[in-house]
């Protein structure tokens, strides 16, 4: 499941730097000038997961492979990006790609790195980068509407469901409100996701502070807080300076200098998961003497749904699921303690999935 959030903001916000903090690597180019940044990078990370850890070690199992996602740094937007600004049109397309969007907001003062705008303000860099994403929605949804009211009134079901949506997110547009923020049901959801618009992707607001306020925080990443819990996204402070540092340093050095900072995890942990729950992710494992691994579902996908995320054929041939709850698994010292217990349940093909669950499928093929 290659679900990717797209990292977004101003230029010299930290961006790249936060990137390469992510991935370990110094595959993004980080550097104190706008565009340095061209193509986009394309990270592959790990989950944290110390639920697998555990799981890992009752077997114990020879390998641990952790659920993964997909970040993209996205070069630096600016005012005028969708009119094709600083290369906008090509940014643009690549946030389109997408599936969420973390906007990352400069919530540190340092002269020596300038700012694109001239001056520190958060809240007006979100609200900069909101305006071009809304921008180049309005564009991309006009252009529709002529074609699609000539086939709606052919009759064309498809057309008309099409038209009354682009309808529904051009009136939250035209009202200075991003299409995350239209109710949409349940059956238009698919026709929904496929109008591919920039501001209808889940938003994650992420605070950039310097070293002394990555424990607590400042004024200025307070105040983008209070926007985030009024847009109703998620929020995480993190300062991506650190973070670079501590993406270097091996586990132990790595233990004590969070402590000398009053952290008791990196902030790319916090940023990681805040992502992985936006995008309404959970995991289930699987556990044997090979591996431990965590699998990545959506909320309220049924057992089937989930045998089909190792192959398809479990899918297709799914008999039944061996399911225990991860507490009990742990509690109990694996699978055949849960077992005697009464624990390990055959659950069938309306089983919605828990986080946490162990698995194992029976499957006739």
């Amino acid at each position: 499941m290659a679900l990717k959030v797209a990292i977004v903001g101003l230029p010299n916000v930290g961006k790249s730097t936060l990137f390469n903090a992510l991935t370990q690597t110094a595959a993004a180019q980080a550097a104190n000038y706008p565009f340095c940044t061209i193509e986009p990078n394309t990270g592959d990370v790990a989950v944290p997961e110390p639920r697998l850890e555990k799981l890992a070690a009752i077997i114990p199992s020879k390998e641990i492979i952790p659920a993964r996602m997909n970040f993209v740094d996205i070069a630096g937007l600016v005012r005028g990006a969708s009119k094709g600004e600083g290369l906008g049109n090509q940014f643009l397309a690549n946030i389109r790609d997408c599936d969420a969007v973390a906007f990352v907001a400069r919530c540190f003062i340092d002269d020596d790195i300038t700012h694109v705008e001239g001056k520190v303000d958060p809240l007006a860099d979100l609200d900069t980068i909101e305006t071009e994403l809304m921008l180049a929605d309005l564009e991309s949804l006009e252009k529709r509407v002529t074609n699609l009211e000539k086939r709606a009134k052919t009759g064309d079901k498809e057309s008309a469901q099409t038209l009354r949506l682009v309808q529904l997110a051009l009136s939250h547009l035209n009202a200075g409100r991003p299409a995350r923020k239209a109710e949409v049901s349940p059956e238009d959801e698919k026709a929904w996701r496929m109008l591919q618009l920039l501001t209808s992707k889940p938003a994650l607001y992420v605070s950039n502070v310097d070293e002394a306020s990555a424990a607590t925080g400042n004024e200025l990443s307070n105040a983008v807080a209070e926007r985030a819990k009024r847009d109703g996204a998620d929020h995480v402070v993190i300062s991506a300076q650190i973070e670079s540092e501590i993406a270097l340093l091996d586990p132990e050095e790595r233990t004590e200098f969070l402590e000398t900072l009053g952290l008791t995890e990196p902030g790319l942990n916090k940023l990681i998961r805040e992502a992985y729950h936006l995008l309404g992710l959970q995991t289930y494992f699987t556990v044997g003497p090979k591996e431990a691994r965590a699998w990545t579902i959506h909320k309220g996908d049924t057992a089937p749904q989930a045998a089909g995320v190792i192959h398809t054929d479990f899918e297709k041939g799914f008999i039944r699921a061996e399911t225990i709850a991860y507490e009990d698994y742990v509690r109990l010292n694996g699978e055949a303690g849960a077992r005697d217990a009464g624990k390990l349940r055959a659950e069938g093909k309306e089983y919605v999935v828990k986080d946490g669950d162990v698995m194992n499928f029976r499957f006739n093929v």
